[in-house]
């Protein structure tokens, strides 16, 4: 619910805006998170596989509710009895590979950690998760594939970037601020984004 706090404070004149996500506005990023959340609920509803799920489509008339509708549908799904044993068809990850409930949830969840901050830096506002949060998304930024993958038309992520060697260091201190920015660099992300 933290990037539905973050989208309900944008008006229609922020959808211009351009985003930490090369290329997109702030209407893009929102279409994008929004079917992404659509997607995965209906990915752990066992209809994944369908490749029309993944379309980005209209924000309509009210973008702010169409993505809280879709928080809620996504919430709704991962919540669902019974979700923790599935698998996901996720076929813009792979056409192949059907993924693990926990690991498919985990792709999502980076994905809305990452995207709640791109859309409170388009706007210019402060982004706070809880730390326990960004302790078990931690791990996940750091289990991302770096490389030329990430250099591929559509990549999920930039290349990461450089970070003081320290922020890195195994018992580093654990304050919320350090450890978004530890997850934004490993993601390919500036957090002085856009200086």
């Amino acid at each position: 619910m933290a990037t539905v706090a973050v989208v309900s404070q944008l008006t229609p004149a922020d959808l211009g805006r351009a985003t930490p996500c090369a290329g997109w506005t702030l209407a893009n990023l929102l279409a994008h998170m929004t079917v992404q959340n659509h997607g995965f609920a209906i990915a752990a509803e066992g209809g994944g596989a369908d490749p029309t799920v993944w379309e980005v489509g209209s924000l309509g008339a009210d973008p702010v509710a169409g993505y809280a509708a879709a928080t809620e549908h996504v919430l709704t799904a991962f919540a669902a009895d019974g979700v923790l044993e599935r698998r996901f068809a996720l076929p813009e990850i792979s056409a192949e590979v059907a993924f693990p409930a926990a690991t498919a949830i985990g792709f999502h969840f980076i994905d809305c950690v990452v995207h709640g901050w791109d859309v409170a830096r388009s706007l210019g506002i402060g982004y706070e998760l809880d730390a326990h949060l960004l302790q078990l998304a931690l791990p996940i930024a750091e289990a991302v594939p770096d490389g030329s993958v990430r250099l591929q038309p559509g990549a999920a992520f930039r290349p990461r970037l450089p970070a003081n060697d320290a922020a890195f260091r195994p018992g580093s201190p654990a304050n919320g601020a350090a450890t978004l920015d530890r997850i934004l660099l490993l993601l390919g992300r500036s957090p002085d984004w856009p200086d």
